[in-house]
C-alpha cells in the first residue's frame, strides 16, 4: 500500500501578524527602504521561512500592499458606498485624515511612501503602486459619474476632475502626515477641500 504524501510540518509561525508586521515595515520604511533583515526581524522569522511562505521581497510586498487596502485603507470603499457623491468625497477625504493622522499607525500613506524613492532594480514595485494609485481614482471617477447620472451630481461638473482633485488631495494629506501633522490638522485640509464641491 502506497504511503500518503507527507504534508509538510505546520509552520511555527501566524503568517498574518508576519504579513502585518511587514506591512508596517514597508509602510514606515517605504519598498527599498525596507531590508530582508528589517522584515524579518519584524516578521519574527527567518530568511526562509518568509521565503517558503511569502515568496521574495517583491511578492511579500505585493501582499502587504493587498493587506493595507483591506485593513487600515478600507475606509476607501466603504466611502465610495455613501448614498451621495458629496458625502463619499467627504468621506474620502475625512477617512484619510483620520487613518494618516492615527498614531497607531506608521506615518504616510503606504502607496505613497513606497514610490516616492525607487531604483531601477525596483521598477516593477513603482509601476505597481503607479497602477495601485490609478485605479483607486479611476474607482472614485465611476462613482462620481454614477452619481451624475442619477442626478447626484451637476450635469456642469466633470467626474474625471473632480476625482483628480480628491485623489490629490488625498495624497498631499499623505505628504503632510508623512511630515508630522496631526490628526487635527490633516482634517480641516480635508474640510477646507470641500468646500471646492459643486453645487
Amino acid at each position: 500500500m502506497a504511503s500518503q504524501k507527507n504534508p509538510g510540518r505546520p509552520r511555527a509561525f501566524d503568517e498574518e501578524k508576519a504579513l502585518d508586521a511587514a506591512m508596517h515595515v514597508f509602510w514606515r520604511k517605504g519598498y527599498e527602504g525596507a531590508s530582508l533583515s528589517d522584515l524579518t526581524r519584524a516578521m519574527g522569522i527567518n530568511r526562509p521561512s518568509l521565503y517558503a511562505a511569502f515568496g521574495d521581497k517583491e511578492a511579500l510586498f505585493r501582499k502587504a500592499l493587498a493587506r493595507y487596502a483591506e485593513g487600515p485603507n478600507a475606509f476607501f470603499l466603504e466611502a465610495l458606498a455613501a448614498p451621495t457623491a458629496r458625502a463619499a468625497a467627504e468621506q474620502l477625504l475625512l477617512g484619510a485624515a483620520a487613518m494618516l493622522g492615527n498614531p497607531r499607525n506608521p506615518r504616510g500613506c503606504l502607496g505613497v511612501q513606497s514610490a516616492l524613492v525607487c531604483g531601477d532594480t525596483s521598477e516593477p514595485i513603482r509601476r505597481e503602486l503607479t497602477t495601485f494609485r490609478k485605479n483607486a481614482e479611476k474607482k472614485i471617477r465611476q462613482r462620481f459619474q454614477r452619481a451624475q447620472t442619477e442626478g447626484d451630481l451637476p450635469a456642469a461638473a466633470d467626474p474625471r476632475d473632480l476625482a483628480a482633485y480628491i485623489a490629490t488631495v488625498v495624497r498631499g494629506l499623505a505628504v503632510d502626515a508623512a511630515s508630522g501633522a496631526s490628526r487635527e490638522s490633516l482634517r480641516r485640509v480635508a474640510q477646507t477641500a470641500m468646500r471646492a464641491w459643486p453645487g
